[in-house]
């Protein structure tokens, strides 16, 4: 007898490929869904529609289709238990070899900011996840294929085995079924999420699943294995960046740029660029031009700039890719790129370049592992508005002097607490980042900003908890600080202020940054 095979697509790669070779390589018959059906009929190809095999027609307006005895039981049967053969023979059921199923598209309809609820809801399959499930439950029986992906290698495996699946290939093609049933249920339960009523509380429960986009040469160190992970199975964030150029992206890579990007979405009005090392801004500016930008956060701290990620919110302008071509960078980032700039940058061949156009969405959570488990927290994507801000000091601060501690309160959000960021014209002259004292990081970033510091804004991601930071500060020729405030000891720091002439206002808001 003909081993029988049920096809149910929604992505039709590669399907009339796959279905001829199954009819006259394998000898297979086919028993389709209407419109996989459909397309393997007008190929010239024998296939029996489900509704004929089950002899149920398609209700509902297609929502109940393959739900019926006669094809799961095909499914579910276990060939070494006589009495599921017997029910098969009794119920006039063929037993199925192999399932072949991709799901309704509900990733990419939910992905459009267009799309209708009724449209996304229309969207969820039923039948498809039940008959991937069925089938990877009953690996040892049958073989299950949830991608298209996988029909060569189902079609070599049958080759090499005379017709016949290894149970370990079997067993791993059900491990990814329910892989992709879970990442689509995963997206399900994360779009209703989003419906309720309880958006600021965290879920009861929570899972991180993903699709491998890509194996990386290795993770933070050589000896560490590492891959890439898309949330879904429609590539989203750094999955829907274009690369221009230059070598693959590393796993230091990937985490830098994303540092890069929340940096850069926090300035959306002027022209910005900012540059990094490990995850902590090494020059950010905002100027009237993108390449003045740019130099201006290289000029910041050229010595660190070497080897750099630079993020951009403006389209690569050729002055700016120029600008960049004169030192060592590691890659570059922007919304867009101008075809001359591109075939500037082109000089450099290893520089990978990355187009992302969405650099201002974030992710709605942070995760972190731990040992058993993980973290989770809200992102700190919070917008904050400078009208809230208490002007703590006797000194007013000018209007100048407002955009300078908007800017500088910005720059130190994004750098590794404890943090402290001098600023200048809007060009950062001084970073303490990630010291393990909070004056520690004063020091470090007037030291850096030197003479610059004279007449230059400070902010502080933590309060003061001593007034020797701002003491400190008022010595090397800072005239207005911002920080967030909340030390049982903020008078000592607000007095002195008052004390030495500063500006100081307090944010109200924390910005660490473990």
């Amino acid at each position: 007898m003909t081993r029988l095979a049920l096809l149910s697509v929604s992505d039709k790669t590669g399907l009339v490929e796959f279905a001829r070779a199954l009819v006259e390589n394998f000898d297979f018959e086919i028993v389709s869904s209407g419109g996989t059906a459909k397309v393997i009929q007008e190929a010239g190809l024998p296939v029996t529609k489900v509704a004929d095999y089950t002899g149920a027609p398609e209700i509902l307006g297609g929502r109940v289709k393959t739900l019926h005895p006669r094809i799961h039981g095909g499914i579910l049967a276990r060939t070494d238990i006589p009495q599921d053969l017997s029910d098969l023979d009794a119920n006039h059921i063929r037993r199925f070899d192999l399932v072949a199923v991709n799901l309704y598209p509900f990733e990419v309809v939910v992905a459009k900011r267009d799309a209708a609820h009724a449209d996304i809801i229309e969207n969820i399959d039923i039948g498809g996840p039940t008959l991937l499930r069925a089938a990877a439950k009953n690996y040892a029986h049958l073989t299950v294929l949830a991608t298209p992906e996988r029909y060569n290698s189902y079609l070599d495996e049958l080759q090499s085995t005379n017709g016949s699946p290894t149970l370990e290939f079997r067993q791993a093609r059900a491990a990814e079924a329910f892989a992709r049933t879970a990442c689509y249920e995963r997206a399900i339960a994360d779009y209703f999420a989003g419906l309720g009523p309880d958006l600021d509380e965290l879920p009861l429960n929570y899972s991180v699943i993903g699709a491998r986009l890509q194996t990386l040469r290795y993770g933070e160190n050589p000896h560490q294995p590492a891959a890439w992970y898309s949330s879904g199975t429609t590539p989203g964030g750094w999955g829907a960046a274009v690369k221009l150029q230059g070598k693959e992206l590393s796993y230091n890579n990937l985490v830098d740029l994303e540092a890069a990007r929340r940096i850069i979405g926090e300035f959306r009005n002027e022209p910005a660029a900012a540059i990094l090392k490990h995850t902590n801004p090494c020059g950010i500016a905002i100027a009237s031009s993108l390449s003045a930008a740019y130099q201006q956060a290289f000029d910041a701290d050229s010595i660190s700039a070497f080897g750099g990620i630079v993020a951009l919110n403006r389209a690569i302008d050729p002055p700016t890719a120029k600008a960049m071509t004169q030192t060592f960078l590691e890659c570059v980032v922007a919304p867009d790129c101008e075809p001359e700039a591109a075939s500037i940058l082109a000089r450099k061949s290893n520089l990978r370049v990355l187009v992302l156009p969405d650099l201002l969405i974030d992710p709605a959570h942070a995760i972190r592992s731990i040992a058993g488990g993980f973290l989770l927290q809200a992102a700190d994507d919070a917008i904050d508005d400078s009208q809230t801000w208490q002007v703590a000091s006797k000194r007013q601060p000018t209007p100048d002097q407002w955009a300078e501690l908007e800017f500088a309160w910005k720059a130190a959000k994004h750098v590794k607490s404890n943090a402290i960021v001098v600023t200048r014209d809007r060009v950062t002259c001084g970073i303490g980042a990630g010291q393990m004292n909070r004056v520690g990081a004063v020091e470090i970033a007037l030291r850096q900003a030197g003479d610059t510091a004279s007449g230059a804004s400070l902010a502080s991601d933590g309060f003061f908890p001593f007034d020797d930071s701002v003491r400190a500060a008022a010595a090397a020729g800072i005239s207005a600080i911002v920080q967030p405030g909340g030390s049982r000891r903020d008078e000592d720091s607000v007095a002195a202020a008052n004390e030495l002439d500063l500006v100081m206002v307090l944010t109200g808001t924390r910005h660490f940054l473990h």
